[in-house]
């Protein structure tokens, strides 16, 4: 059985922003999708060169082995050249990018995954969000802070944690190794895409559009419907059995001279990468490059070269630039975790405090030695007149968006969980004795018929 990937690739620039800092590559054996990030220009060039140091990939053909080392080390590599080209040029300095990339080899797949752009997997009429973003939100919910259904409305889920950027911090992406199964589709996306479009509709175009070409269209058409605020990014790839089918019509890739020519949409198709980045992607197959063999005489020490054999060109040191690229993330690191804390500080739940249910400000968790709540409020029951089974729900579990509102929630719990009376019985009245007629009442028994009209 052969394994082929019949794919399309679709970028928009969106309802809102005016550039593209998208990029995507889809070819017979890779699929990419970076969306940058840093500002006008930066956001461009970061996508670019990721997808620039990604897209040899494609011309090679990987052993399982060695696969999954080529992909991690190429997105190194895209790492370093982003380091270059802002030590090259000032203004780019901070750009940084999401990388998400399944290369295919045989009937395996190997993805490496950094940032919130997304991977799906559509198998027997199932999706599967295959990738975790790495977002602040995600975070929450991960750590049971926010539940899923809180992070997609959350004012900060865009806040990405982990991304591919020009600062030298080693962010290893996420590796794995995947089955290619015939009949599979894969969806890559931006998140201008999954942040606007259910699971539901995704579900829906992937699994009743046959054409890859015509599912990428409809999904870039359904996010702007949804009034998506950023750019949106897409590709659709099938996985298909090149034995069971030899005309090989995809309607993603256009046969040119019997080759398939790969698709390259978003800013990786409309701009050019710096001039300093030159450097061949390597492989551990140690494919040679086609390179001029006169090349040679223009490194600095030929013994360098060959004591190090993950050789890159000499980058400029400025140690000023260093200084303020630190100063920079260590600034965005500093406003990050006091955004956080504050966001914390406007949370509130239902707890325990000194054996009472009590009104908690913050969440239920800590950061080192830094408590992330403090009891504002006790309601005087104590929680040893609860049931055990309401007494288990005062682990933080109960949240609210404000003061008011935890304590009107712990007003219901405890009115829950109070048991209720048991009433006591009531006591049947006694007959009256009927009095032994006489011709003169008794005092007697005129007060008792007096008493009788009477609510006692």
């Amino acid at each position: 059985m052969t394994l082929t990937l019949r794919y399309a690739a679709r970028s928009d620039v969106g309802l809102v922003r005016s550039n593209n800092q998208d990029s995507a590559y889809a070819g017979p054996h890779l699929l990419a999708v970076a969306d940058g990030m840093g500002g006008h220009a930066g956001g461009d060039v970061a996508s670019r060169l990721a997808i620039a140091a990604l897209a040899p990939l494609d011309s090679t053909e990987h052993g399982p082995e060695e696969a999954l080392t080529d992909l991690e080390h190429t997105v190194e590599r895209a790492r370093q050249d982003l380091v270059r080209a802002s030590d090259a040029d000032p203004e780019l300095v901070g750009m940084g990018t999401t990388v998400t990339a399944l290369l295919h080899t045989g009937t395996t797949l190997v993805m490496a995954h950094l940032g919130d752009s997304r991977a799906y997997l559509l198998r027997d009429g199932r999706l599967t969000q295959v990738t975790v973003d790495h977002t602040f939100v995600q975070h929450l919910v991960d750590t049971g802070r926010i539940s899923p259904e809180e992070a997609e409305h959350h004012p900060q889920r865009n806040v990405v944690m982990r991304v591919l950027g020009d600062f030298d911090v080693d962010l290893t992406p996420d590796m794995s190794v995947r089955e290619a199964r015939a009949g599979d589709r894969w969806l890559l996306c931006s998140d201008g895409l999954s942040g606007f479009v259910t699971p539901e509709q995704i579900t829906e175009v992937l699994a009743e559009t046959p054409s890859p070409d015509d599912a990428a269209d409809l999904l870039i058409t359904l996010s702007m419907t949804a009034g998506s605020t950023d750019n949106i990014t897409v590709i659709v790839a099938d996985v298909v059995d090149d034995d069971a089918s030899t005309t090989q019509e995809s309607v993603a890739a256009v046969p040119v001279e019997g080759v398939t020519v790969p698709q390259v949409v978003g800013a990786a198709a409309t701009g050019e990468l710096p001039d300093v980045l030159t450097t061949p992607v390597e492989t551990s197959e140690s494919t040679p490059a086609a390179t001029d063999p006169d090349d040679d005489e223009d490194d600095e020490d030929p013994d360098d070269e060959a004591d190090d054999t993950d050789a890159r060109p000499r980058r400029r040191r400025r140690p000023w630039l260093t200084a303020l690229v630190v100063l920079v993330v260590l600034g965005g690191v500093g406003y990050g975790l006091w955004w956080a804390y504050g966001w914390t500080q406007q949370q509130y739940y239902v707890g325990v405090a000194d054996g009472e249910v009590a009104v908690y400000q913050g969440i239920p968790a800590s950061a080192g030695p830094i408590t992330l709540s403090t009891a504002v409020e006790l309601t005087g029951t104590p929680v040893s007149d609860l049931p055990d089974y309401w007494t288990e729900r005062l682990d933080g579990s109960i949240r609210a968006s404000s003061e008011a509102e935890a304590r009107e929630r712990a007003d219901r719990l405890i009115a829950e969980a109070a048991p209720e009376p048991t009433p006591s019985p009531t006591p049947t009245p006694s007959p009256t004795p009927k009095a032994t007629p006489s011709s003169t009442p008794s005092p007697k028994a005129t007060a008792t018929k007096a008493g009788g009209g009477s609510k006692g």
